[in-house]
């Protein structure tokens, strides 16, 4: 009985293995493809812009985000590559503060930095009962603002000059456009 368990297991785990290498290609490939489309989103014809990618923490896991910037600063877009927040609560960062109706939570054309929510001081609204994945949201934005000058504070990586290109080693990516 534990034989067979135990071929049943290995056959499985080879099985599993066996399509996670024939699909690795085309997931890298969507996932370069999204990463593309997002940072000509954020970046919305500016063509002397700036688009950053970074990822941080947030209440329910890892995510990642791409941050436009123009050159004095100011955020053009941004565009969710990945993330794990709890459907409607931190999932509504997707879309929450770009909402130009509402200032309060807008942050399009604003400068980052220093980007809170108001429970911690700052002027930005924060997603309504997901405060923990607001404040990750906008630790990302001001993560990528510190990338776009050069700062290195918040991971260590550093601007890239225009037409240089690399890939990403860190959990932050700068692209000149």
């Amino acid at each position: 009985m534990v034989l067979s368990l135990v071929i049943i297991s290995m056959v499985a785990a080879g099985a599993l293995a066996g399509v996670y290498i024939l699909t690795l290609e085309n997931i890298n490939a969507q996932k370069k493809a999204k990463q593309e489309a997002a940072k000509q989103a954020v970046l919305a014809g500016h063509e002397d812009g700036v688009a950053i990618e970074t990822a941080v923490d947030g209440f329910g896991g890892q995510f990642r985000v791409m941050v436009g910037f123009d050159q004095e600063g100011n955020i053009l877009g941004y565009e969710i590559l990945e993330h794990q927040e709890t459907p409607g609560l931190g999932s509504h960062m997707v879309h929450w503060f770009k909402n130009a109706d509402k200032p309060g939570q807008n942050i399009i054309g604003r400068k980052a930095g220093n980007l809170q929510v108001s429970k911690d001081g700052g002027d930005v609204d924060a997603i309504t009962a997901a405060t923990i994945s607001s404040r990750a949201f906008l630790k990302a934005i001001n993560q990528a603002y510190a990338e776009f000058h050069g700062t290195e504070a918040a991971t260590g990586a550093s601007q890239l000059q225009p037409a240089e290109k690399v890939e990403p080693e860190t959990e932050t990516e700068v692209t000149n456009e």
